[in-house]
Formats: C-alpha cells, sequence, structure tokens
C-alpha cells in the first residue's frame, strides 16, 4: 500500500506541471485568461500557435511517461495505471495552479498507449477521424472516451484496466461538459477557430 501511496504521490506531483500553463508564461501569458479559459494543448494553439501547441504536446505526452514508468518499475501494470490516473489528475487539477488545469486528453491517450497500444492506436484513430469529418477536438475526445471502456472490454482487459477505463472515460467526458452543452446548442467552436476550446 505504501508503494502505490508515492506512486500517486508521485504522479499527480507530476501531473500539476500543466504544461501548457508553463508555456504560456514564457510567452508571458496566462493561458486560462484567453480563448477557452482551458488550460489545455487546443487553446494554446488557437492562442500562441503552433510552435506553443508543440511544446505543450511534449511536456504532456512526457509528464504522461514519466509516471506511468514511475509505476510500472514500483508496482508492474496496477502501478502504472495508478500513476497514470494521479497523473491525469494532477493536470485537471494542478497543486501548483490554484486547481484549475485542462482536461486531460493528452496525457489519457499517453496513460492508454503505454498500457495497450493497440487499443491507443484504436481510440486515436477514432478521434482523428471525429475531428476531421466535424472539426470539433471536443467530439473527438468525447468519442475516445466513451469507447475506451468498450475497447478493454473486447481487448480482455484486466479488471483494473477496465475499472480505470470506466474512470477515465467518465472523467474526460466530464470535464467536457460545457464542450458537450456548446455542440448540442450548435455553437462550439471548430479548429482553427480562436474562441471556445475542446481538448
Amino acid at each position: 500500500m505504501g508503494t502505490f501511496i508515492i506512486i500517486v504521490i508521485l504522479g499527480y506531483l507530476l501531473g500539476s506541471v500543466n504544461s501548457a500553463i508553463v508555456v504560456g508564461k514564457l510567452y508571458g501569458t496566462d493561458i486560462r485568461k484567453h480563448g477557452s479559459g482551458n488550460a489545455g494543448m487546443t487553446n494554446t494553439l488557437r492562442t500562441l500557435g503552433k510552435s506553443a501547441a508543440i511544446m505543450v504536446t511534449l511536456g504532456d505526452v512526457l509528464k504522461g511517461v514519466i509516471a506511468c514508468l514511475i509505476g510500472y518499475f514500483s508496482a508492474g501494470e496496477p502501478g502504472l495505471l495508478a500513476g497514470g490516473a494521479a497523473c491525469i489528475l494532477g493536470h485537471n487539477w494542478p497543486l501548483y495552479f490554484g486547481f484549475r488545469g485542462g482536461k486531460g486528453a493528452l496525457t489519457s491517450i499517453t496513460v492508454i498507449f503505454l498500457t495497450d497500444y493497440r487499443i491507443g492506436f484504436i481510440i486515436l484513430g477514432m478521434f482523428i477521424i471525429a475531428v476531421a469529418v466535424t472539426r470539433f477536438v471536443s467530439l473527438g475526445s468525447i468519442i475516445g472516451a466513451a469507447a475506451l471502456p468498450v475497447m478493454a472490454i473486447l481487448f480482455d482487459k484486466s479488471v483494473e484496466f477496465i475499472i480505470f477505463s470506466v474512470f477515465l472515460g467518465l472523467l474526460v467526458i466530464g470535464r467536457h461538459h460545457s464542450n458537450i452543452s456548446r455542440l448540442i446548442k450548435g455553437n462550439e467552436s471548430k479548429l482553427g477557430k480562436k474562441k471556445t476550446d475542446a481538448q
């Protein structure tokens, strides 16, 4: 139990290093005060441009990888899932930035890839197709999140992974509640427009 507590604490602290907020500060900007107000890659892209968005992407992926590897080498797959989940929670509610973070999509897909690359590619494919067809990044994230538990069952994953996938799916969908409302009302911003966010 002590090992898992350490894994969760380290994962959360790593996740709390919110890449969008850090990169925004390098640009002299609090990303949460611009665009959609979300501290994520999509809002960074719309507000600060491609270079900043690339840095955010690399940061979000890297912290997810580190948190998962710490968990895996400490306690196997359960440790990987615990570290990954804690990292995602830290990204969403960062300790260092007043618990106002992003929505965790990039870090989430990183954790999924490290657990099962097959499921990772399927979820990523669904996301890409949804965004390509509709240009709604939020819709791609929501579809991927909803499909995750289904994929976990179809691939006969462990009980721990299925529980994790349900938790993660509900978390990502819940974090996109405002996007869902805008999608229903027909005023969600599409990729390429500098208005509301979806990541």
